[in-house]
């Protein structure tokens, strides 16, 4: 390369090629070749029996119905057995004229349009009550316009819980966007079908769920990043004593979140939320039927399960119809409409919550059962073998 950038200006310098040639100890004919080419030279080796080129076609037949092959996988299939490092570096110049192309469009928010929603998993320490420390999902919710963030702690990723925790973050906007765009969440509902009740929660609040397609990460581009600034700011440094601890210091810096400048978009989530606000819808009145639900009849251990965990209840309602009723926080059970039963809801799995009042009621009706007299049978109601005798005929032939 020097050489030839050399040779070309003392040509142009009017130097003799045969003093060029003697003076970098070339031949003349090099020189003159070397002035003629207009581009630096490079060396193109020969193609032979164990280079790419033997192989290419084969190649290329893959990588037009496999486009996502590993170059490990191609060298196996077509046989190759020299370089590798030089087998790759031929694989990625030909991977481009097979892939696919999915453009990503520049998308444009408008206010009260949407929120996007996820589930984060934060790679915390949170204990429950029984001291385990399991991975907790985060309902978060952003605002597509305004980039304002929501987020909440629940128990499960189960449709009750999602929606129950739905409810409770719009509740603090007071308001409902036009759409609210979800992954395929099982738990929300997959492949086009939605679960069982999130239709009409989504009908009580006049709005429409849109389940993203798959490989369509610039429709929810704005939470998933948001998940990983919750990881690289908001847990570094923390400890917590318990979801409800989460929650709290995780409103606390949320707060604090939604006040700074995005550098995306240089403006502040608070400073765009009235607008997006304006251009909601009012929040509806609470649904009848959001949360855990079920009717059973009490059973002689007197407890009921709500998710994976048993509650006691009144032991004067065994053998009763109960209704049992969730949410986020409570459980209470009922009786006729009447509460017979109010239990803290557990985070943990597989707990047993009793209350003092049903165990003591229950060892009260346990102790005046086993002291009921005993059934005797009345002696004159017993009968005298010799009527069946005489019912049957049988007295004549004895």
């Amino acid at each position: 390369m020097e050489d030839w950038a050399l040779i070309r200006r003392l040509v142009a310098e009017g130097v003799p090629k045969a003093r060029i040639a003697e003076r970098l100890g070339i031949s003349r004919t090099t020189v003159v070749k070397m002035a003629a080419l207009s581009e630096p030279p490079s060396y193109e080796r020969t193609p032979t029996d164990r280079s790419f080129v033997s192989v290419e076609a084969r190649v290329r037949a893959l990588l037009a119905e496999f486009n996502d092959l590993p170059a490990s996988v191609l060298a196996e299939r077509v046989g190759w057995t020299g370089s590798q490092s030089w087998f790759r570096e031929n694989v990625a110049r030909l991977r481009p004229d097979y892939r696919r192309v999915d453009p990503a469009d520049r998308l444009t928010w408008d206010p009260g349009d949407a929120i996007q929603c996820d589930l984060w998993f934060p790679p915390s320490e949170v204990p429950l009550e029984d001291g385990s420390t399991p991975l907790l999902p985060v309902l978060v919710m952003t605002l597509a316009h305004s980039r304002y963030m929501l987020a909440l702690m629940i128990p499960t990723r189960t449709t009750e819980d999602l929606l129950l925790g739905t409810w409770e973050l719009l509740s603090e906007l007071g308001r409902v966007p036009r759409r609210l765009l979800w992954d395929n969440e099982g738990g929300i509902g997959r492949r086009g079908r939605l679960a069982e009740g999130v239709g009409s929660f989504m009908g009580t609040l006049a709005t429409r769920l849109v389940q993203l397609p798959a490989r369509d990460p610039e429709s929810k581009g704005i939470i998933e990043r948001r998940n990983g600034f919750f990881e690289t700011s908001f847990l570094p440094g923390r400890s917590f004593a318990s979801p409800a601890d989460f929650n709290s210091q995780f409103a606390d810096w949320l707060t604090r979140a939604n006040a700074r400048v995005v550098r995306t978009v240089k403006f502040a989530p608070t400073e765009r939320l009235e607008a997006d606000l304006a251009s909601m819808l009012e929040l509806p009145p609470r649904p009848l039927h959001l949360g855990w639900h079920q009717r059973i009849r009490l059973p002689r251990d007197y407890y009921v399960r709500l998710d994976s965990s048993d509650y006691s209840v009144d032991p004067r309602m065994i053998g009763r119809l109960v209704d049992v009723t969730g949410d986020l926080t409570r459980v209470r059970v009922r009786c006729e409409g009447h509460l017979v039963a109010e239990h803290a809801r557990v985070y943990a799995r597989g707990q047993v919550l009793s209350d003092p009042a049903h165990v003591e009621m229950a060892r009260v009706l346990r102790k005046a059962f086993q002291a009921r007299p005993s059934r005797v049978p009345d002696e004159g109601l017993t009968r005298d073998l010799a009527d069946y005798d005489r019912a049957f005929g049988l007295v004549g032939e004895l």
